[in-house]
């Protein structure tokens, strides 16, 4: 009977899995399909502007005949019409119209990852860069990204290889419009993959440039609830009441597992400010809150904290545990020193608690009660 069961079970699971692929492949050949008209309807229009000398005046006439004549049809208002022709001519050498759905259709749907260290910091729009140096990954990525994600792109981020890190961003971690429009705000591209570290020295060379893509520096923890004056206890507390505002802030993979998580080594017990797991690194990672600047003494307990959790929690098939010290200031050079003879993998990161979601943001983000309610269920 339990054999049965077990087969009628991988069965239900794959059929699952199926579905969602199938519902994810429709979704994805339909954006497509949208922005490859899009594209085709900038062309267009930018084409007729400049053959018969017609300005802007034209759009709007064109937003007003397409309402009477499309009355079916969404997404001609004079405003995305504008939007349309300005997505054509900062993509047009990359002829989406033509490419978008066979390309999606042909790919194995994997994207390396871009390098925050080797964004360039010129403006330079694509259509004046050579067709050799757009890369593949790139124009899988304008075809995976919805058209809503593409307008606050254009509007917010002129350089084009920063835009593109955005956009694998948006892919791998599944952030809404809102969560985008924060995350530029914040900065976020400036602050990942930049913490010191000790990585290179503690894990292998793959993991280690996984982890170092992963954390940022500083974090921005600006859900918080805290006065000036705080002790670490109550940060701790705070991010544990906003856990999922929190998760975003760490990024894709991570999953809570407890704070003040209880460890016994020779009959004394030790407690972990808060513990997570990472499910693509697949490891523990070990985070601690300190208030003030950083003291090398964080790492000697960091150093024994990770060891501790790789003794007692780590499966055999788990990576090394990873630590994370965040600490209100640092210095560079003295951070390093102190990694330095560390046997365990530690990157060390500053925090800041004063900057202010905006409003279109907070009202989708659960309630504290509901954050509560989910953290009651986690603790069993």
């Amino acid at each position: 009977m339990s054999n049965v069961l077990s087969n009628y079970k991988d069965l239900l699971g794959g059929i699952k899995a199926r579905v969602r692929q199938g519902q994810a492949k429709v979704f994805q050949t339909a954006n497509a399909e949208m922005l490859a008209t899009y594209w085709d309807i900038g062309k267009m229009i930018h084409g007729r502007q400049q053959q018969e000398g017609w300005g802007k005046g034209v759009i709007p006439r064109l937003a007003v005949d397409l309402k009477n004549e499309l009355s079916d049809v969404k997404g001609f208002s004079e405003r995305n019409l504008k939007t349309i022709v300005q997505f054509y001519t900062e993509y047009q050498l990359l002829t989406i119209g033509q490419r978008a759905v066979a390309q999606l259709e042909n790919e194995d749907n994997v994207i390396p990852p871009l390098a925050v260290s080797e964004l360039k910091t010129e403006e330079t729009p694509i259509s004046q860069l050579p067709v050799s140096k757009l890369q593949s990954n790139e124009l899988q990525l304008i075809t995976k990204i919805s058209w809503s994600h593409h307008v606050i792109l254009m509007q917010k981020i002129k350089d084009l290889s920063i835009r593109f890190w955005y956009m694998q961003q948006v892919v791998e971690q599944g952030w809404s419009r809102d969560t985008l429009i924060v995350q530029i705000k914040s900065k976020v591209h400036e602050r990942q993959g930049t913490l010191i570290n000790n990585f290179d020295n503690t894990l292998p060379v793959d993991h280690s440039a996984w982890a170092k893509h992963l954390f940022k520096d500083p974090y921005i923890f600006d859900f918080t609830t805290l006065e000036t004056e705080f002790t670490e206890r109550e940060l701790e507390l705070n991010l544990v009441k906003h856990v999922e505002k929190f998760l975003v802030e760490l990024g894709a993979g991570f999953a809570f597992v407890g704070r003040q998580y209880k460890l016994e080594v020779s009959e004394r017990d030790f407690y972990l400010d808060l513990l997570f797991y990472h499910l693509k690194m697949r490891c523990f990672v070990v985070i601690e809150l300190k208030k003030g600047e950083f003291l090398p003494e964080f790492a000697g307990k960091m150093n024994f904290y990770c060891s501790a959790v790789d003794a007692q929690l780590k499966h055999e098939t788990d990576k090394p545990t990873i630590g994370l010290i965040l600490c209100q200031g640092k210095d560079k050079l003295f951070a390093e020193y102190t990694l330095r003879d560390i046997h365990k993998p530690i990157g060390i990161s500053e925090y800041e608690l004063t900057r202010i979601l905006p409003d279109n943001l907070k009202g989708s983000l659960p309630s504290i009660e509901e954050i509560e309610e989910n953290l009651n269920d986690l603790g069993g």
